[in-house]
């Protein structure tokens, strides 16, 4: 490769440490550059995001009904739930193009992968089952059927061992054992379980209850409710602070999120987003929260050390969730 003049201009003018602190500035930016993908569910498409901009930087055309989205650890690979087709779409973010898919059922919603990233766990609502496709083999590990009715967002616990599922229709979360294969427990949480979230260590696990305008918090030890504090009008999406200290909920009707203090489940901040905020995720520093308005077809920028918005990002139709890396 060759070498471009300006660094050997460099080189002679300020010597060899300037030229060496210069490639390290460079490459700290470059390290630190963070993109958000978008899963937009009337639009058939992914969009994506800079996180330094707060800007639209391209999209994915996937087609279909994204319904769900999950992001490998490094970065490569985009996992997402088409609900038209019942299937799992594997996209290269290198390429831009979808690179493969794995058929999983009829209305999948949902997409997450396991603390390792041999899995990833999919809702299957009609079949009131969850999926778990191997990332390897790209094809179907096994399934466990739910005891709860409409199953969405099933998430792993920090350590991979439980999978947590909300029953919609149930007013439940269903707890699948992974090494078992099997549904091992059911919590009663109340009307129309959506979101969940665990603490960084694994202790407890946050549901979000549309219909009760509620979160629910789990001890994962026993699977049974701690507590149960307010949330905002149409609790739904929810994402756990890199602290373990703070979790935000999103608001479908109020158009807010909440961050609510983890042990006392105060809220300890109220921040108006977009109409019918729904699912988030948060930058890697944990300083930004992104979360996806359905009906304002744009992205929040929640500054979450100063709780308050600092950006709306336009988006395609009907924005499903949000990822980051």
């Amino acid at each position: 490769m060759a070498r471009h003049p300006a660094f050997g201009t460099l080189a002679r003018q300020r010597g060899l440490p300037a030229l060496t602190a210069l490639v390290l500035a460079v490459t700290s930016n470059w390290a630190s550059a963070q993109t958000a993908y978008v899963a937009n569910e009337k639009s058939g498409s992914i969009g994506i995001l800079d996180s330094s901009s707060e800007k639209a930087i391209g999209r994915i055309a996937v087609g279909g009904v994204p319904r769900g989205i999950a992001l490998s650890a490094d970065g490569k690979t985009l996992y997402v739930s088409d609900a038209e087709r019942g299937a799992l779409l594997i996209v290269d973010t290198a390429t831009r193009q979808v690179a493969g898919s794995v058929s999983i059922g009829e209305s999948p919603e949902g997409a997450y992968v396991s603390p390792d990233g041999s899995l990833v766990a999919v809702a299957v609502e009609r079949k009131n089952s969850i999926v778990f496709v191997d990332t390897a083999k790209r094809e179907i590990a096994f399934q466990v059927r739910t005891r709860g009715d409409n199953p969405e967002h099933p998430v792993f616990s920090p350590d991979g061992k439980f999978v947590y599922v909300g029953a919609e229709e149930d007013d439940k979360v269903d707890v699948i054992d992974v090494a078992r294969r099997q549904q091992v427990a059911q919590v009663e949480v109340g009307k129309r379980p959506r979101g969940t979230a665990f603490t960084p260590d694994g202790r407890f696990a946050f549901v979000a209850c549309e219909l009760a305008d509620t979160v629910v918090k789990i001890d994962v030890a026993s699977h049974k409710v701690a507590a149960t504090g307010k949330a905002g009008g149409r609790a739904n999406g929810v994402t756990m602070s890199k602290d373990g200290k703070t979790v935000y909920v999103s608001n479908g009707k109020d158009g807010t999120v909440s961050f609510i203090d983890v042990e006392s489940l105060a809220i300890r901040a109220t921040v108006e987003v977009g109409k019918r905020p729904w699912n988030m995720a948060l930058s890697p520093d944990g300083g930004k929260l992104y979360v996806a308005n359905g009906r304002s077809n744009s992205v929040s920028v929640v500054d979450t050390r100063e709780a308050k918005k600092i950006a709306d990002v336009p988006v395609e139709e009907f924005p499903w969730g949000v990822v980051m890396r």
